[in-house]
């Protein structure tokens, strides 16, 4: 029974580190139109797609933590962050000035219909995507204040 369990995890866990990402069109702050896939297709490069809104407080927690040391990633890794707002046309109105407000220096896109959202399965923000070479390398759901530097380093193991 164990063996059998463990190979269950083993196929999960295999089959969602081969999961690529959708063949979907998202809006930038300027409204042009984003294919998350087929625009962000550097070789060898680490994309994070981290899922947020304007009322999710441990999004921006976590969107503002990084902030802080995105240049010094940068720097090091061959890395771009994706943040990803699925706030819908009732407060998608907030994003725009929120983003200018903090001075993010992220590529922002609009899933406004969450389209991106329901075809990744994700429940609730924030939820951070790894991707490198158009295949989803892990997932992560939820924020702890002072993981940036653990992720960091799960980053450069990619």
């Amino acid at each position: 029974m164990k063996k059998l369990a463990l190979l269950f995890l083993f196929a999960i866990t295999t089959a969602s580190a081969q999961k690529e990402l959708p063949n979907i069109n998202l809006k930038s702050l300027e409204n042009k139109s984003i294919n998350v896939k087929s625009d962000f297709t550097e070789n060898d490069k680490i994309y994070v797609y981290i899922f947020w809104a304007t009322w999710c407080a441990p999004c921006i927690q976590e969107l503002d933590a990084i902030n802080d040391v995105y240049t010094d990633w940068k720097n090091e890794l061959n890395m771009e962050i994706i943040a990803v707002s699925i706030d819908d046309a009732r407060t998608g109105k907030r994003v725009k000035p929120m983003v200018n407000g903090r001075s993010w220096e992220y590529t922002i896109l609009l899933d406004t219909n969450q389209d991106l959202k329901r075809s990744l399965s994700i429940a609730n923000p924030p939820y951070t995507i790894v991707v490198k070479n158009g295949k989803i390398l892990s997932e992560q759901a939820g924020h702890a204040p002072g993981s940036e530097n653990e992720f960091f380093q799960k980053l450069k193991s990619y």
